[in-house]
Formats: C-alpha cells, structure tokens, sequence
C-alpha cells in the first residue's frame, strides 16, 4: 500500500494517517549510520557521500507494486539526463523493511538493471538494508514515516525521492512515481555544489526556482526579464559592433582599382 503525494488523504484509516514524508530541507542525514550493501558489506551512509550529490529513496525490496514504480520512475528519468551516474551523482536506495537480506536486494538491483538495459551503471547503484534501529534513524532525518498494515501485508508509506548535497544534507524533494527529467536535473545541479553542470545549467537555475510546498521548480519571471533584458542588449552591442566594422573596411575595398 502506498502513497504517491507528500499529503495523506482524509480518507486514510486513522490508524496510518502519520503516514508522511514530510521535507526537512537542509537538515543533516545520520551519515555514521551503518548498513550492508547487496553484497553483504558492511557500509557507513556516509560512504557514497563526499564528493558528488546522491539521489536517496526509500523503498523496500519484496513491495508488490509501488516501489517498483519508484525505481522506474527515477530510471525513466536519469535514462534522459546527460549526467552520467557515477561521474556526476549516485543513486542510494535504503529498504525501510528490516526483513530485507542483502540477496534480495541483490536480485533487486540486477532484475532493476537489466529490466532497464543499464547494467554498465550497477557500481553507481547501492541498495541498502539494515536492522530496524537504523532504519529509523535515518528514515526519520528525512522526515519518511510508514507504518506495517496487516490487513493488506503491506507497508502503507508515501512514495518520492529526494536529492542530496555531497556533505549529506537534504536538498530537493520529488513526490509520486515519474519525475521530471528537467526538474531532477536543476535539482542535482544545484545540490551539486557547483561540481556538476555546464553554463546553460546555472541559466535554467537562474530562471527556475524551487518551491518546497509544491516539490517542484517554477519560472521566476522576473529573472526571465531580467535575463531577455540582458540577451536583448548583447544582440544590439553585438549587431552595432558587426555593422561598425563592416563601415570601416568599405573605404578600403573603395580604394580598389
């Protein structure tokens, strides 16, 4: 059972009406949290943090449904970005059921790759599994509570990912199951610390601004005057500059026999 905005609906059992995910933009991940990757090694969460942002979603890996449309949902966008994972960002996904073992997250992440022809990328993907005091912790420094339902046997949780700073903090927010590739690319840009990204980056973030309530980016209209204003006046410099020169050799081919 899942959900797939960041508000619970009004017609939730009460019982699973904490179910949120709620931003907490800027605060700190626990990054000495400790798990073990599908390989069975144990790793700290700051391990995959440092140099480059981390795309994190919460999700576990026996859900009949949701989760899937998780992981697709973010593929399907990253398929279309021209970052590269594991130069540019990397993906972290943390199983908030303890039941999960390192082999099913193992058969997770080759089923997931191979569904999406991206095997080349599996050293960029890391799927987590720990007990359920870790879980906890980290899940509830990204503001990510769920609750176990047993009439479906199912988790009941909200579905999104977020995007992270290389120093662990908590950048960006993306709710439901598809996620724009436009939107999730300014998101890395910006956690990205000035580390990714070309010109035309930092443009689209000048012009674009993120808004917490909705977890999506906007047109600033204002910086998009501001930007024609600044085009508009290179134009002209740049077309008075062209004409100028063409005036001053004309003289010179006139002096041509």
């Amino acid at each position: 059972m899942g959900f797939t905005g960041g508000i619970v609906a009004s017609n939730v059992p009460p019982k699973i009406q904490d179910v949120t995910f709620k931003q907490r933009l800027g605060e700190h991940l626990p990054l000495d949290a400790m798990f073990k990757d599908e390989s069975g090694r144990d790793v700290a969460l700051g391990e995959y943090f440092g140099k480059k942002p981390v795309v994190l979603a919460f999700v576990y890996y026996n859900c009949p449904m949701l989760c899937t449309q998780v992981m697709n949902g973010l593929s399907g966008a990253l398929k279309v970005m021209p970052f590269t994972a594991g130069r540019d960002f990397d993906v972290v996904l943390v199983s908030f059921d303890p039941r999960d073992t390192p082999a099913i997250a193992a058969e997770k992440k080759r089923a997931h790759l191979e569904y999406w022809s991206a095997e080349k990328d599996a050293a960029s993907w890391h799927l987590l599994t720990g007990d359920e005091e870790t879980i906890s912790r980290v899940t509830s420094a990204a503001g990510f509570t769920y609750r176990w339902d047993e009439r479906t046997g199912q988790f009941a949780h909200i579905s999104g990912i977020l995007v992270v700073t290389p120093d662990g903090r908590l950048s960006r927010y993306f709710y439901g199951v598809e996620y724009s590739p436009k939107e999730l690319r300014l998101a890395l840009v910006e956690s990205g610390q000035g580390r990714i990204g070309s010109v035309i980056d930092e443009l689209l973030l000048y012009c674009f601004h993120y808004d917490p309530e909705s977890g999506r980016y906007g047109v600033v209209v204002m910086n998009l005057v501001r930007l024609g204003g600044v085009l508009t006046v290179l134009f002209i410099g740049g077309f008075m500059f062209l004409m100028r020169s063409r005036e001053s050799r004309q003289p010179l081919q006139d002096l041509r026999p």
